[in-house]
């Protein structure tokens, strides 16, 4: 038998108070003896109406616990003891703290079922709670996205089937042989047309014009142009068959896609309106602009890298140590070329001619790249580029932990979410094959783990507990009425 220790108290005169009800429980197959007066302290708990037992029938009991004992007066509940022990922490202590190793979601349900309200639990373990949700909500979400692209929605018209189909054409490589050679071609269209961009400056490449001036080799401007007419189709049919168009055009990667497109169009507008046009020298400014812009279209690999989107991720989540890593630097640019100038201003050969000027030494020494094209000549001067030098390793190498951290962890999290949702996925198709009775409820616990700075999150999913359909409809009905609140949380 296991317990806390009960504190006895003493009356008013100063005698040891009697003892009260004693109440014992036996949660899981192990007992537990409560007192009375500690009970009643949350009287609207499912604990504290035990107290009072004696006075109900046999049926209220029934109703308070799994089974009774009225010879010993046991009362017996088939719940996790483990959890157990941290809800009587509420009756002593006044708050509850999660023990590691405990799902989050199942101490809920246990909370629930000793009528005991979620305020009582201990702030960290809330924010535990709240990981967890978003990562339940994370997985019905994945789950829901897959079933809709392997199966649709039965209920769209024509028009929107076909659009639906196309866009898992487009946008999902996994739901067909079909999507995944488009992707594949989609890639090695982006690795083409990026090489014969760099090919095309190599002067040996390049042929001269009628005025004698080096312009793209013609067969190179052959294959771009095949480039960019694949990628104009496949962002027209993208935007088609986007379910939100508005969503579509400011999507971050589809912003990259127009750029990687938008420079061929408009240098082709400039050239049809004559050799005129061409010749100004704001027009060949903004010409030459436009092709650097080219280089947008190497982003595009992002789409079809999980790598490269983690990494976007990752950086995303470290604006706060990216921040960091600024803030050192300037700092430490304004006051070491601050000093490197007033050290070497009075050296008759001095490189240091203003503070502004003296910013790219203190950039390049500070991140130890040190071209030598600007260098100290005093002895003070050399002394204070050895201590920006190493203030310099040190302002990189503070951030640089939490943002390998970070990208671990999304990482990590992305693996184990589509796990998840493939899991998800092979069990409704092992229900939908089988005849279960109805109202069968199955419990199926997906635990997804990894460590991050010494925390581990530990998931359980409760999934599929309705009557098998074999339809993602329904299982998309059953994740809505199952994670709808977490989401809204």
């Amino acid at each position: 038998m296991w317990g806390i220790h009960r504190t006895r108290y003493a009356d008013c005169n100063g005698s040891e108070a009697s003892e009260e009800t004693e109440i014992v429980v036996n949660i899981g197959g192990v007992k537990q003896v409560l007192y009375g007066d500690v009970l009643n302290r949350y009287p609207d708990t499912r604990l504290a109406e035990l107290v009072d037992c004696s006075l109900k029938s046999s049926e209220e009991t029934s109703l308070l616990c799994d089974d009774y004992d009225p010879d010993t007066g046991e009362f017996y509940f088939d719940r996790d003891p483990e959890a157990f022990k941290c809800i009587i922490e509420m009756y002593y202590y006044g708050e509850i703290h999660m023990k590691k190793g405990i799902c989050p979601i199942c101490f809920m349900k246990e909370m629930e079922f000793w009528k005991i309200d979620s305020d009582f639990l201990d702030e960290c373990c809330k924010s535990h709670l709240k990981e967890v949700e978003d990562e339940l909500a994370e997985i019905a979400e994945k789950v829901k996205t897959i079933l809709v692209d392997r199966e649709g929605d039965p209920s769209a018209g024509g028009w929107q089937r076909f659009q639906m189909c196309l866009w898992r054409l487009m946008e999902k490589p996994e739901s067909s042989l079909p999507a995944h050679i488009i992707a594949i071609a989609s890639f090695i269209f982006i690795l083409v047309s990026s090489v014969v961009m760099c090919i095309g400056t190599i002067p040996e490449l390049q042929v001269e014009d009628s005025e004698g001036k080096l312009t793209d080799n013609p067969t190179l401007e052959v294959i771009e142009t095949v480039c960019i007419g694949w990628f104009t189709i496949e962002y027209i049919l993208r935007l088609i068959s986007s379910p939100n168009k508005i969503k579509f055009v400011l999507s971050f990667m589809n912003i990259i896609d127009f750029m990687a497109i938008m420079p061929f169009f408009v240098v082709l507008i400039l050239t049809s309106f004559g050799a005129g046009v061409m010749e100004l020298a704001n027009v060949q400014q903004a010409v030459q602009a436009l092709r650097i812009m080219r280089i947008a279209r190497i982003f595009k690999l992002a789409r079809h890298s999980s790598g490269l989107q983690t990494l976007t991720s990752a950086l995303k989540s470290s604006f706060k140590e990216l921040g960091l890593l600024l803030m050192y630097m300037g700092v430490g640019v304004f006051l070491f070329s601050a000093l490197g100038y007033t050290m070497e201003q009075n050296h008759p050969d001095t490189l240091f001619t203003s503070i502004p000027q003296s910013f790219w030494w203190a950039v390049i020494t500070m991140t130890t790249v040190g071209y030598g094209d600007v260098y100290p000549k005093t002895t003070l001067g050399r002394c204070n580029a050895a201590i920006s030098f190493l203030c310099g390793v040190i302002a990189i190498a503070l951030p640089i932990h939490p943002i390998i951290n970070n990208f671990v962890m999304f990482y990590n999290k992305q693996q184990v979410l589509e796990t998840a949702a493939k899991h998800e996925i092979e069990l409704m198709a092992l229900r939908s094959g089988k005849k279960d009775r109805p109202g069968t409820h199955k419990h199926f616990c997906l635990a997804g783990v990894w460590d991050n700075t010494a925390r581990s999150c530990h998931s359980d999913i409760h999934l599929l507990t309705e009557e098998p359909q074999g339809s993602s409809r329904h299982l998309t009905h059953s994740l809505e009425a199952r994670f709808g609140n977490m989401s809204n949380d």
